[in-house]
């Protein structure tokens, strides 16, 4: 069996300085990890998978989920603080869909990436 360890200790300076050099400020890497945590809750993965395929109010996302629409609601407000949705007011009806292609890109990136794993 393969060890997925090295066996022995040599540091590459030229690649630790290059990985350095390109990594994130401390900031933008915490706030990635915050806004990733957004996708670490179900309902809210499979409000924006069904956003993925439409725009919806919340009564249609509660049906979908199978849970209120004060509680898609509070899931709701949560994404947007994030920015992953958007919502459009027509007469008293409130429509959401994703916020823009990069949210739809991360949603069909993942998907495939688990497919084909």
């Amino acid at each position: 069996m393969q060890k997925d360890t090295c066996q022995i200790t040599i540091i590459n300076q030229d690649k630790i300085e290059l990985a350095r050099q390109n990594m994130p400020e401390t900031e933008t890497l915490n706030e990635t990890v915050d806004t990733f945590s957004m996708l670490g809750d179900l309902s809210r993965l499979r409000i924006l998978h069904a956003l993925n395929a439409t725009e919806l109010c919340v009564c249609d996302l509660a049906a979908i989920l199978e849970s209120s629409s004060s509680a898609v609601s509070h899931q709701l407000r949560l994404l947007r603080a994030k920015g992953f949705v958007h919502f459009r007011k027509e007469g008293k009806i409130v429509y959401y869909s994703l916020a823009d292609e990069h949210v739809r890109q991360l949603l069909n990136q993942m998907t495939e990436h688990l497919q084909e794993c």
